[in-house]
């Protein structure tokens, strides 16, 4: 046998971008010493590109972040100040959103968590990207625009709401008890929500 083969697992770069966007949203803004030259260098767009050696992966998503304009990168001394720009904090809000899920308690309260909502045909969009996350976190459609949840919801509609920019006029919580519906509405949804 020549030599053996070597396998190593590898993000993919949107994977690796994503990560790096997450930690700096938490973060917020941080002062990074950075030692190493070819890092300084590769996240400035200072990459020497007369030499023919692949930047690393996380140099390189450095790199791509900066020139998209997601982060912004200040010397000061001998410390770089990465920051996120607006289109970085757009982007890592809608990270924050892909891991959106509603909590489910080891025992049910009793109570159904009704979302409704009535948001103008000239920002579709919104009412769009509403539904698409509402199905994501696994609410049951009860009525066209009235959607029901077994768990109690509150936070992640919250941020929800913030995100879309929808007001109380446009979308609305109801909490009911389990005592106050016909048994054919509670027995759909129990079964749906398996409590």
């Amino acid at each position: 046998m020549r030599g053996k083969v070597k396998y190593y697992f590898r993000k993919p770069q949107g994977e690796i971008a994503k990560d790096i966007l997450r930690w700096l949203a938490v973060a917020g803004m941080m002062y990074i010493a950075m030692g190493h030259p070819r890092f300084i260098r590769a996240i400035l767009g200072e990459w020497d590109k007369r030499k023919r050696y692949k930047m690393r992966s996380k140099e390189a998503a450095f790199y791509r972040m900066r020139k998209r304009g997601l982060i912004t990168v200040e010397k000061k001394g001998h410390q770089y100040r990465v920051s996120l720009t607006e289109k970085g904090r757009k982007m890592a809000g809608w990270l924050q959103l892909d891991s959106l899920q509603v909590k489910r308690p080891k025992k049910w309260k009793g109570e159904w968590y009704f979302l409704m909502f009535d948001v103008a045909q000239i920002v579709r969009w919104k009412r769009d990207i509403l539904r698409s996350f509402l199905k994501r976190m696994n609410f049951m459609m009860f009525q066209k625009s009235v959607w029901a949840h077994a768990h109690d919801c509150r936070p992640e509609l919250e941020v929800l709401k913030e995100f879309l920019g929808l007001s109380e006029k446009e979308i609305k919580l109801v909490v009911i008890s389990d005592n106050g519906f016909s048994r054919e509405d509670s027995a759909v949804l129990r079964k749906f929500f398996k409590v």
